[in-house]
């Protein structure tokens, strides 16, 4: 099984996702890295060349490409005590096709952090990244970051889990771990 990760822009999916797969010992992918890695081009690029609904495509594609080279990968240690085959951290627009919603829940765990909207503005402007996060609207940042957070919650809350991931690195880890020791799964 997988661990996915959800939320918008500057949620923390990377950070937190290096971190869990580090306390688990499993491996982790980013799927836009991934994405930039076969393609050869940044998000800003793809969606140039091919607009958004090109580079939703690919982002699919990745998707299901990362989680078979995760679940085909040998398994150390004992399987049985840690059932988790790495961490995926996706793109914040990979919950609007239904099916990565489904497949997602199907084949792992998936988390959403959520983040306030002034939360995810300051990072944002703290660390822009405009090639990999570009405008979404073209509307003000704080404008844009609240419209599609709005748009896309309920597809983001149908996670198994809602992380507070406003609060320090360490301790969203730590409930997501929690979380799935709850489960019975950690």
């Amino acid at each position: 099984m997988l661990i996915y990760l959800t939320g918008p822009r500057a949620s923390g999916k990377t950070s937190l996702g290096r971190l869990l797969a580090e306390r688990l010992a499993v491996p982790f992918v980013d799927t836009d890295q991934r994405l930039r890695e076969c393609s050869g081009e940044d998000v800003a690029g793809i969606v140039a060349r091919e607009g958004w609904e090109g580079f939703r495509r690919r982002e699919s594609a990745i998707l299901r490409a990362v989680a078979a080279e995760l679940e085909a990968a040998p398994v150390t240690g004992d399987a049985r005590t840690r059932p988790w085959r790495g961490v995926v951290a996706t793109g914040g627009g990979m919950v609007l096709a239904g099916e990565n919603r489904r497949f997602m829940r199907e084949t792992g765990r998936v988390f959403y952090l959520s983040v306030p909207v002034s939360e995810l503005v300051r990072r944002l402007r703290d660390d822009p990244l405009e090639a990999q996060r570009p405008s979404l609207t073209g509307r003000t940042l704080t404008e844009e970051v609240a419209e599609v957070l709005a748009q896309r919650l309920p597809l983001y809350e149908e996670a198994h889990c809602c992380l507070d991931a406003e609060r320090p690195l360490d301790e969203v880890c730590a409930a997501a771990l929690a979380r799935l020791a709850e489960d019975g799964e950690a």
